[in-house]
């Protein structure tokens, strides 16, 4: 699939391949609040792409600016010397629940009984539309079709007086993953669910507190890693410092694997794991597992350079950049009929001729879901003279939907979900498919003390259909 972008392949619908979320970013007691969430949310725009918001606080009264498109498309140096205070929370959206529209555009802003509350969150709930109805059938009327606002109606109707006190009562009724940052003039609360599906990292800049979905986002602003938030833990900065509480226990742990094989920048570090070392490690894992006949071994921009790297490091076969992302194509490359959208897919990735014409080619990708783009990618190396095509996936079969905040909700979407390899194979066109096991992905990431039992702390859903919640 390569790094994410909404439209990727230039096409709509069926033919996208599997996107991530969103990723949130916030900061305490810094008078560049502003411009180093700008920072943050641009080293987090891999995590969405549809569109970003920035809230501060001067402590008094809080300035907002949102918008559609990327965070370099929403901000410009007006908005930001606009946006005054010491604090700030920031979100990049990638619209899995609710649409693409400005309401749904995060952080969201609510007068709420005890002052202005902005709130920003990563991931899905699965009882969202359930807790909605609830809240419907009980007077509440809601502005966006967004997850997050299921949240702030729950708090509303809270009837523990103190903030802190009805945030916690409220996640407690929530189900599914999410990393949730709530603003308000005179405190930042965070919060993490309780199998700590979606990462989220706390670091210091000087006097001031950061948190960000990656570690890449800290190190982008300069800000020195603490430790991560722990699922199920609530921590709240005010004028008194940083404390942390429980708002529920932490039973299964289990972030999310995709995580490291596809979502996460190579740069980040997940519960003590880089990502680029993990996906290295999952590349030469498959190559002992799935080894090729082949003359050379490409990757597909951006997510499996890493895992190409391995294959060819542990099989002994040259890497080349076979494969070549054109990072310039506007994100609205999209035309209406099917030689167009062809065309949009030549322009996004092309196949290097000099490096892939007349040699047997590993191809080496992180995943195949709903397979659109895999055949297409097999096709353009053919097209651009390779003699044969062996396709090499760094994760195992993707059978089972996700409902926590990953664009794969049904079964009907996964190619995999009733066939085998062989047919997954004929249906891409490539001479040869191995994906790699889940024994060799668990090896491959390599926690240092992985809880007990058969997941290691992560959720594996999507291959096993073994969710770490109930769903409703």
């Amino acid at each position: 699939m390569g790094e994410r972008s909404p439209d990727a392949w230039g096409v709509e619908g069926a033919d996208r391949e599997l996107s991530e979320e969103c990723g949130v970013f916030g900061i305490w007691g810094h008078p560049e609040a502003a411009q180093l969430t700008y920072y943050g949310l641009l080293a987090l725009q891999h995590r969405g792409q549809e569109g970003a918001g920035i809230v501060t606080s001067d402590g008094r009264r809080f300035a907002v600016h949102r918008g559609l498109g990327l965070v370099t498309e929403v901000f410009h140096s007006d908005h930001l010397q606009r946006l005054h205070g010491d604090r700030a929370v920031g979100h990049v959206r990638y619209p899995t629940h609710g649409g693409n529209r400005l309401e749904n555009v995060q952080p969201l802003v609510f007068n709420y009984r005890g002052g202005e509350l902005a709130v920003a969150t990563n991931g899905a709930l699965v009882n969202a539309e359930a807790l909605r109805h609830r809240l419907e059938q009980q007077g509440s009327i809601f502005q966006s079709s967004s997850d997050t606002e299921v949240m702030v109606h729950l708090m509303a109707r809270s009837d523990r007086g103190e903030l802190v006190e009805a945030v916690k009562e409220s996640l407690r009724l929530l189900i599914g993953a999410y990393a949730f940052l709530i603003m308000t003039n005179e405190k930042l609360i965070v919060a993490r669910d309780p199998n700590g599906l979606r990462p989220l990292s706390l670091g210091r800049l000087g006097e001031a507190y950061v948190f960000a979905s990656e570690t890449c986002a800290l190190d982008a602003v300069g800000a020195e890693w603490i430790r991560d938030v722990e699922p199920g833990e609530l921590i709240v900065v005010d004028r008194d410092g940083l404390r942390a509480q429980r708002f529920a226990p932490a039973d299964r742990r289990a972030i999310c694997a995709f995580e490291y094989i596809y979502f996460a920048r190579p740069d980040s570090n997940l519960e003590g794991v880089n990502v680029h070392v993990a996906r290295k490690r999952m590349g030469k894992r498959l190559a002992e597992e799935a080894p090729a006949t082949a003359d050379v071994v490409t990757g597909v921009p951006d997510s499996s350079i890493s895992a190409a790297i391995g294959f060819a490091e542990a099989s002994g076969i040259p890497y080349e950049m076979g494969l070549v992302k054109n990072r310039y194509v506007g994100r609205t490359f999209i035309r209406p009929d099917q030689a167009m959208r062809e065309l949009g897919v030549k322009m996004k990735l092309m196949a290097v001729r000099k490096v892939v014409e007349g040699k047997r080619v590993v191809m080496v990708d992180d995943s195949i879901v709903r397979g659109t783009t895999s055949r297409r990618i097999v096709q353009l190396l053919r097209d651009t003279g390779a003699k044969e095509v062996h396709v090499r996936i760094s994760s195992p079969m993707v059978r089972h939907p996700c409902f926590y905040g990953v664009d794969i909700s049904t079964r009907e979407e996964l190619i995999a979900a009733d066939k085998e390899v062989e047919a997954v194979r004929r249906a891409i066109g490539a001479d040869s498919l191995a994906f790699l096991s889940l024994e060799g992905l668990l090896d491959a990431i390599g926690r240092a003390d992985p809880p007990s039992g058969l997941s290691r702390g992560y959720c594996l859903a999507c291959f096993t259909g073994d969710y770490p919640t109930e769903r409703v």
